[in-house]
């Protein structure tokens, strides 16, 4: 069998420095069902004062704290607890006054109309009632939006961690497709480590943005993806490339870009794979842009990626030592290179960065 919920009993303060008033205003209430404390004046009836109560009754004139001062603090408290001003005959302008600062209702003295009273008890209780209600729905409904927002955040930190998982997995799946086509030829083993390398040394000693050094790590890792549908033949060569040959290596930095499309998450390393075999003086591929159109990121794995290439064997020709290829750099920089990132590399290779 279910249990009836007890019904919690009404509770009414009244105060009043008149005691006669205050026994015979509670003994009215006790008749009617309701628990009542009693004042002596206002200071007594604030000073106690918690959410407990459901109706305030408050005399006007009491020594120590009158009722509007009481009504004053009582509001500071914001309990939203109904107060009823008690005021003696011929006192309307003091009622009127006691709406005006928010008081719920008045009644005069001395009580002979038990009937109004006890009207006006009703409705400032169902006042009070109406208040509780709304306070518990709204922090019913601040609760469920605290939960929710909770909820969300969770799934939204769930959602980013599963983005940068796949976003890692992505890179490191792309970065393994390009490493197994570097290993099919000995002279070209490595070389994405090792620009890797070059380019983050300089992007630090330059002083770049670790959000911008995160992008370029990421484009040096797959800046030749594009080779991976290049005939290995032509890689592994043993001599010049034929014009036909040539004309294909040069279209890897669009095939890489085009690999890289789908990947939302890669929208400037793209710009930077498309663009690393471009020149400062546009003479480069596959777009011909110069200057300005070349970002920094993309001059820095330009002077990595060419410095790599100079100082690694290939199947059809020697390398270069690091002072020779330095000095190539420098011969080209301000035509093929930005001479400031080739100033800060030199330094770099020279001990000096």
């Amino acid at each position: 069998m279910a249990i009836m919920q007890e019904r919690r009993v009404t509770k009414i303060l009244i105060a009043d420095d008149d005691a006669d008033v205050r026994e015979a205003v509670a003994k009215i209430l006790t008749f009617f069902g309701y628990e009542v404390t009693a004042a002596a004046d206002g200071a007594e009836a604030v000073a106690g004062l918690d959410a407990e109560p459901d109706v305030i009754i408050l005399d006007i004139n009491m020594p120590v704290m009158d009722g509007f001062e009481a009504l004053r603090q009582i509001n500071q408290r914001d309990f939203g607890i109904p107060v009823i001003f008690l005021t003696g005959a011929g006192s309307m302008e003091y009622a009127v006054r006691a709406i005006n600062l928010g008081a719920y209702d008045f009644i005069t003295k001395p009580v002979d109309d038990l009937e109004l009273f006890r009207i006006k008890i009703e409705r400032a209780v169902e006042k009070r009632g109406y208040v509780l209600q709304e306070r518990a729905y709204k922090e019913d409904l601040e609760r469920q939006v605290k939960e929710k927002t909770s909820e969300l955040e969770e799934k939204n930190r769930l959602l980013e961690d599963y983005s940068k998982n796949l976003e890692v997995a992505t890179l490191d799946t792309m970065l393994s497709l390009q490493t197994a086509m570097e290993e099919k030829d000995v002279y070209t083993a490595g070389h994405t480590v090792r620009v890797t390398h070059y380019a983050m040394s300089i992007a630090e000693a330059m002083g770049v943005d670790p959000a911008e050094r995160e992008v370029l790590r990421r484009a040096c890792q797959v800046h030749d993806i594009g080779k991976l549908i290049i005939d290995v033949s032509y890689i592994c060569k043993p001599g010049p490339l034929t014009a036909e040959e040539w004309e294909m290596m040069r279209k890897h930095p669009l095939i890489g870009e085009n690999i890289l499309r789908p990947l939302s998450f890669m929208d400037h390393e793209l710009t930077i794979v498309r663009h690393h075999h471009e020149h400062l003086d546009g003479t480069g591929y596959p777009d011909g842009i110069g200057g300005d159109e070349i970002d920094l990121l993309t001059r820095i794995i330009a002077v990595a990626d060419s410095y790599d290439a100079m100082t690694s064997r290939r199947s059809y020709r020697g390398n270069l030592g690091p002072a020779q290829a330095v000095e190539e750099l420098n011969r080209c920089a301000g035509s093929q290179f930005d001479p400031t990132v080739v100033k800060v590399f030199s330094e770099i290779v020279n001990g000096r960065g």
